[in-house]
């Protein structure tokens, strides 16, 4: 049965294996810049704004030099310390095949996103975008959700958004969608398990299973 007219996506932690990259990249540039590196748990917690405002708040006056080498350790240690998720290509090829809008919807800034789906060859299969770079309202904040909702003038509550992280379950709850949290690969799974998703799904196969019974 279909019960979805669109799907969106976060990125990392739910289609990519990227967080070590992340958290290498901005080690990368703290060791160099700051003199210091950080804990995973440190940077999570700065987690929210697009990498841009996150290396500004850090570096100050050095901001200019320290992009410049965040992304490049980001570009050239791509694919090294990232990968796709084995199965998620398959689960977009399925949504694909129904013409059905599928969409983006991450913290990351537009250029860290297009290295990753890019680099993983998976840019090419989403209709739509949203970067931290294209809201004024960054995640939980359900803006990137109403944007891709508006955009294909959809039923919100025939729309599914797809994250491992408790902000998705936040802009979700707050855009009036459905919520699928991944846990997979979850920074927060405690927090993610606690929080009543509509759906939650431990591998990609499950979350394959239920894409296919729902989008037919």
């Amino acid at each position: 049965m279909k019960n979805f007219d669109g799907i969106l996506f976060d990125i990392d932690g739910t289609l990519t294996s990227t967080n070590e990259l992340i958290f290498a990249s901005f080690n990368h540039v703290a060791k160099k810049y700051l003199n210091k590196t950080y804990t995973p748990e440190e940077l999570i917690a700065l987690f929210g704004p697009p990498e841009d405002e996150i290396l500004k708040d850090l570096t100050g006056e050095k901001y200019n030099e320290a992009h410049y080498d965040y992304f490049d350790f980001y570009d050239k240690k791509h694919a090294e310390l990232a990968d796709t998720y084995p199965g998620i290509k398959d689960i977009l090829e399925d949504i694909k095949k129904t013409k059905m809008p599928l969409g983006i919807f991450t913290g990351k800034g537009r250029k860290a996103s297009t290295i990753t789906l890019k680099a993983l060859e998976l840019y090419d299969y989403f209709d739509m975008i949203v970067t931290g770079d294209d809201v004024k309202k960054h995640k939980p904040n359900p803006e990137g959700v109403l944007n891709f909702v508006e955009k294909y003038k959809l039923d919100k509550s025939r729309v599914l958004l797809i994250g491992d992280a408790p902000a998705d379950i936040k802009a979700a709850r707050g855009a009036g969608v459905k919520i699928a949290s991944v846990v997979w690969d979850s920074y927060a799974k405690a927090i993610v398990m606690e929080s009543k998703s509509d759906y939650v799904f431990h591998t990609v196969e499950e979350l394959h299973k239920f894409i296919r019974k729902n989008i037919q």
